[in-house]
């Protein structure tokens, strides 16, 4: 029924991955594995819906419709087991600007925020940026993916206002388990530290694994936190910029409003409302369909390393896209391991020490997109650094 072999060109199309990566890595004929966004086409039913809306032909200002409340709590109750309140959604353009304007409606200027590392860019970049205090707590690598430092985290909370939770995890595609998540939880309630939860890969859980939103676990923990998800890393629609957060807490929630309305954000575009609610409401089926394909993905990666690169650890994704990559077996420093990628093997990938110290020597591999287009990558992957 879904088949997601095809290839589809995207160059020309302003897309950042394929057109954006001279400019980005300095290298015109690189083969782009780098930014999270997939090389696939998104549910028929969100095409039509979004042509349909193009038919029209007037695209004036656009309210958020009850309509698209709804969707997304019936996809919450249907696909996570989380009944909200339509009353805490609010939305954004995207996860990232959701969670700056968090930051600043919930701390303020020199207060501390709780990030673990590795972890997406950003995170650490906005703490900065809003003039807050960033304490870096180190995961610890094991065999099977990262753990939390219970003891550094211990040591880190006192007297922190925030702590940011990526959940899933990326670069790593951790699943926290319910403990991980109670205590991590407990904690917070101990020292008076509300969690800003990034879920957007939650929808990208691959199975048997079960994402488990943090606010979900406890009303306490509900009322201490913001959760902050999108359909757009989902059902790959990061060109309709369109996201929500769930903040049970009125209060919060006000704040959280104010500092949206100061920096002008009032409302979605018209083909983000109409994509985000058709991906909801029917997207289904064909996010079953992804996942499938995605294991498959990662599997073929982990055997092909397994067998043509063995000196290269990949950590196997629980959540996500994106397979984190442990090449420090090859001992050679960042740089050159820059050089032989780009220059040698032609490939663009995400480098480790982005996502923070912790993240030196790895490297982050992007497998949502067709097979023939993974086979490609993992061939110029072994022109880099085979033979080490």
């Amino acid at each position: 029924m879904f088949s997601f072999d095809r290839v589809i060109e995207r160059r020309g199309t302003s897309s950042v991955k394929w057109d954006d990566v001279e400019r980005v890595f300095g290298h015109e004929d690189v083969w782009p594995m780098w930014v999270a966004d997939m090389d696939f086409p998104a549910p028929a039913e969100v095409q039509e819906a979004l042509w349909q809306r193009v038919k029209h032909g007037v695209f004036g200002y656009t309210v958020i419709p009850d309509s698209l409340n709804d969707a997304v709590c019936e996809w919450l109750k249907r696909r996570h087991d989380w009944e909200i309140d339509p009353e805490w959604l609010v939305f954004a353009h995207g996860v990232v600007p959701a969670v700056s304007a968090a930051i600043e409606a919930f701390s303020e200027p020199g207060d501390g925020v709780v990030v673990f590392s590795p972890v997406y860019r950003p995170l650490f970049d906005l703490v900065r940026r809003h003039g807050r205090t960033l304490r870096s707590s180190p995961l610890q690598l094991t065999k099977e993916n990262y753990a939390i430092d219970w003891d550094d985290l211990e040591r880190k909370l006192p007297g922190a206002k925030l702590l940011i939770l990526c959940h899933p995890h990326n670069p790593g595609g951790k699943v926290w388990t319910n403990e991980d998540l109670q205590r991590l939880g407990e904690l917070c309630l101990k020292h008076g530290v509300f969690v800003l939860s990034d879920e957007i890969h939650a929808d990208l859980t691959l199975p048997p694994h079960r994402h488990v939103p943090f606010a979900a676990l406890r009303p306490e923990f509900a009322a201490q936190s913001a959760t902050f998800r999108a359909p757009t890393k989902t059902f790959n629609l990061a060109g309709l910029q369109a996201a929500e957060a769930v903040i049970p807490d009125d209060s919060r929630r006000r704040a959280f409003h104010r500092v949206q309305h100061r920096h002008g954000f009032f409302t979605l575009n018209a083909f983000a409302v109409v994509g985000a609610e058709a991906a909801y409401r029917y997207g289904g089926p064909w996010l079953d369909a992804l996942l499938a394909y995605l294991r498959e993905n990662i599997g073929m990666t982990a055997a092909y390393l397994a067998d043509r690169l063995p000196a290269l650890r990949p950590v196997r994704p629980q959540a996500t896209y994106l397979v984190w990559i442990d090449c420090r077996g090859l001992g050679l420093p960042e740089a050159e391991l820059k050089r032989r990628l780009l220059e040698k093997g032609k490939l663009a990938v995400e480098f480790g020490s982005k996502f923070g110290e912790e993240g030196t020597g790895f490297i982050r591999l992007n497998v949502a997109c067709p097979r023939p287009t993974l086979e490609e990558g993992l061939r110029r992957l072994t022109v880099a650094l085979g033979g080490q």
